[in-house]
């Protein structure tokens, strides 16, 4: 049976973020819940705040200029809005781990990859410096780099991208936390490297128990490792659905649209379906439904009024005047 214990719940969340006299409105009343246990996708195109969510997770949004306007997120029954800097340093890493989109930018240059591991570890378990290298090795081992000392003694420049990747994996679940957020993990690495790192990733998972909150706009990705998937658009949720659901049974124009537009080998020769149009800037976000300036099915309500996140059938939802009701054939 599918876990029904929510560890992550985001409620009416909203951030912006206030530059050059603009308010530019990242996140705009998202909701957001993820199972103990599953593998949840948030997927979407650049822009629609995929990361900015991550971020207000992990306590990362930096006040000012970021905002966090109201919302609540809730995280293992604790508020994490309004913790204090040492409530968060203790959240993070022991508790929740992330993968970043480019770990050259998050690995320390300085430092060598074990003594990086070896910090995390001691400063939230509380092992020795003989102990906290020991696991450091063993959770190098584990993503497949602990043939020998050579990547627990290397500089990350030392490194190749894969081999990155897989340090900061192991990095991020050293400490086994119980929320591993992997945002575009795969983004800057080769079709082969990527598969090798969703493989890991999937048999972490299933080894650790770990739950994973997974970013992309990868759909294909998102297809494969998956059981419930979320679609968001200029800062809020469309659609929310088990990966069997949505894949087959799109409810939200904007989702269809994005199945429409992914490549697969029987479309191939064929012209593939594009979403006309961009992701609103977010200092100018459409009233009403932000994708009708978009949506080919769009009436005149649409560009009026927010339609709400609603129930249809079981534990899929959408938000949309017409879900279920108009459909977006693949011809036009």
């Amino acid at each position: 049976m599918r876990p029904v214990e929510e560890l992550l719940t985001i409620q009416d969340l909203h951030v912006s973020f206030h530059q050059d006299g603009k308010v530019l409105q990242a996140v705009r009343g998202l909701d957001l819940s993820v199972r103990k246990g599953e593998v949840h996708s948030l997927v979407g195109e650049s822009g629609s705040g995929k990361t900015v969510t991550s971020k207000s997770v992990m306590g990362l949004i930096d006040i000012p200029p970021g905002e966090i306007g109201k919302g609540s997120i809730r995280f293992s029954g604790r508020e994490v809005i309004g913790m204090g800097p040492r409530e968060l340093r203790a959240m993070r890493g022991k508790e929740i781990g992330m993968i970043f989109q480019e770990p050259a930018r998050y690995l320390n240059p300085a430092y060598k990859v074990g003594e990086q591991i070896r910090e995390s570890v001691s400063m939230h378990l509380g092992l020795n410096r003989g102990d906290a290298l020991e696991r450091a090795y063993e959770y190098l081992a584990l993503v497949g780099l602990g043939q020998d000392q050579r990547i627990l003694n290397s500089y990350p420049h030392e490194l190749s991208g894969g081999m990155k990747q897989r340090a900061m994996i192991a990095m991020a679940i050293a400490c086994n936390p119980k929320l591993l957020i992997a945002d575009e993990p795969t983004t800057a690495l080769d079709v082969t490297l990527q598969l090798q790192i969703l493989k890991l990733l999937i048999s972490l998972q299933r080894k650790l128990s770990m739950t994973v909150l997974f970013i992309s706009h990868d759909l294909g990705v998102v297809r494969e490792i998956s059981d419930t998937v979320s679609v968001i658009y200029a800062g809020r949720i469309v659609e929310r659905a088990s990966k069997e659901e949505l894949f087959s049974r799109p409810l939200h124009p904007y989702t269809t649209l994005l199945l429409l537009s992914k490549p697969e080998p029987e479309k191939r020769g064929k012209d593939l379906p594009t979403i006309p149009g961009r992701v609103p800037d977010p200092e100018h976000v459409p009233p009403g439904c932000a994708f009708h300036t978009r949506c080919p099915l769009a009436e005149e309500i649409c560009g009026r009024e927010v339609p709400e996140l609603k129930q249809y059938g079981e534990d899929h939802w959408a938000a949309c005047f017409f879900a279920g009701k108009k459909q977006i054939k693949e011809d036009g």
